[in-house]
């Protein structure tokens, strides 16, 4: 007999104080009563043979960037907390709504989703789940943690340039970022307009492609593992492998060394003239921070004593570029994209890992600025290349590595979303046998 839903729910809410009361501050909301009252539903529509989509029952999360109607969305900041309130609930919560999930809250997350470590000064900030003097990872920190700590069977979060497949990696979770265009982002809070994606974290592969089918209004499908024989993966070597903490590189090699017995083609690939080309256009400032500041423009200045200090920091990277700079970058994203297209014509899927390091000390980023940026820069340093190249990608945990978890990231072309999912589900299965 499968588990109530309102039994899985009281359990998730027990799950929320006992976190709370241990100081991880997963959730900046929790809807106790709305929750109750989903649940019960949830479980008559179970009674009478009803079930409105493949999700129908989950007890999950909602980043604290989506809106929720007659709710201020406050974006992880002190700022928007005065802004008036939502009309109606985000696209992609109303369809989870639809289909029958119970949202047990809002998850913490980075401010304004302006950092992959998850440090929040005016929320707090969520413990990992292998480790609360840890780093969550972010800027979905909460919903990574709640995953992985069991309080929601699904997260929803956003990526714009990690910011699912980090947590979910630090956590021990799995995380898909979809193709960038594939799940409408209105009432979502921005941080880039052309680099954020909205999606799922979950613990099973399974269990993301089923709501990436919801959140992007399609028919539920049936998950087929693809072949892993014969499957192309190439291995990005070069910078994207520098700086990697022992720890990784085994968990990183133990994972190909599994699906190379498994029959996978594995072969070295560079892209290392397309990432210096990249990283020269943004010498003066990174495509997100120009958007950001664009963004955040109306209150940079008059309310900068009230934002994060690292993250306004990022912030004015970006207001002291120019119009000028910005449509070059943009010309210049667009052009380097068609050719990474050229370059993985014959790959069905980029292998690395997803962070070169796993989750750093919660006390040493807080007092450290050198060793928050140092951490920063290396958790974004690998997923950031999906955003910018306009990849969809899946962070899964890697098997047997000992204390904290690692995370094997897979990524494919923009529209490749299922098949992705697909490859992902096979090498899921490899890593479990």
């Amino acid at each position: 007999m499968p588990t109530p839903v309102r039994d899985a729910l009281e359990k998730a809410l027990a799950g929320i104080n006992d976190s709370a009361s241990d100081g991880r501050v997963t959730f900046t909301k929790v809807y106790t009563e709305r929750a109750r009252a989903e649940a019960d539903a949830a479980d008559q529509r179970a009674k009478a043979g009803v079930r409105l989509s493949p999700l129908d029952g989950w007890v999950i999360s909602i980043k604290d960037l989506f809106d929720v109607a007659g709710e201020t969305t406050t974006a992880g900041s002190s700022i928007l907390r005065g802004h008036a309130p939502a009309l109606a609930d985000a696209p992609t919560v109303a369809r989870l709504r639809r289909a029958g999930t119970v949202i047990v809250g809002k998850t913490n997350m980075s401010e304004f989703a302006f950092s992959g470590i998850g440090i929040n000064p005016h929320f707090g900030t969520p413990g990992n789940a292998a480790d609360k003097s840890r780093v969550p990872g972010g800027s979905s920190a909460g919903a990574g943690v709640s995953v992985a700590e069991g309080t929601s069977r699904m997260g929803l979060g956003s990526d714009t340039g990690g910011s699912i497949r980090i947590p979910a990696a630090l956590n021990g979770c799995v995380g898909f970022k979809p193709t960038e265009n594939r799940i409408p982002k209105d009432g979502a809070f921005p941080l880039s307009y052309a680099l954020d994606s909205i999606g799922p974290l979950a613990r099973s592969v399974a269990d993301c492609a089923a709501t990436d089918a919801v959140l992007a209004n399609e028919e539920p499908w049936t998950l087929t593992p693809a072949p892993l024989n014969g499957l192309r993966l190439a291995i990005p070597r070069g910078r994207l492998f520098s700086q990697m903490e022992p720890e990784v590189e085994r968990g990183f090699d133990g994972s190909v060394a599994r699906l190379t017995k498994a029959g996978a083609l594995v072969s070295d690939i560079s892209i290392e003239d397309l990432l210096q080309e990249l990283a020269d256009a943004m010498a003066k400032a990174p495509f997100v921070a120009i958007e950001a500041a664009a963004i955040h423009a109306d209150w940079l200045e008059d309310r900068a004593r009230d934002f994060d200090p690292r993250v306004l920091a990022r912030i004015r990277v970006g207001a002291k570029a120019g119009a000028a700079d910005y449509i070059r970058l943009v010309n210049k994203r667009k052009e380097l994209i068609l050719r990474m297209r050229d370059r993985l014509a014959d790959v069905d899927a980029l292998i690395l890992p997803t962070t070169p390091i796993r989750a750093p000390k919660i006390f040493d980023l807080i007092s450290s600025d050198d060793q928050f940026w140092a951490a920063n820069g290396l958790v974004l340093r690998n997923t950031t290349v999906g955003n910018i190249f306009d990849f969809c990608g899946i962070s899964i945990p890697c098997p047997q590595t000992k204390g904290l978890p690692v995370g094997f990231m897979m990524t494919a072309l923009a529209g490749q979303d299922r098949r992705l999912l697909r490859m992902a589900a096979a090498v899921e299965a490899a890593f479990k046998s």
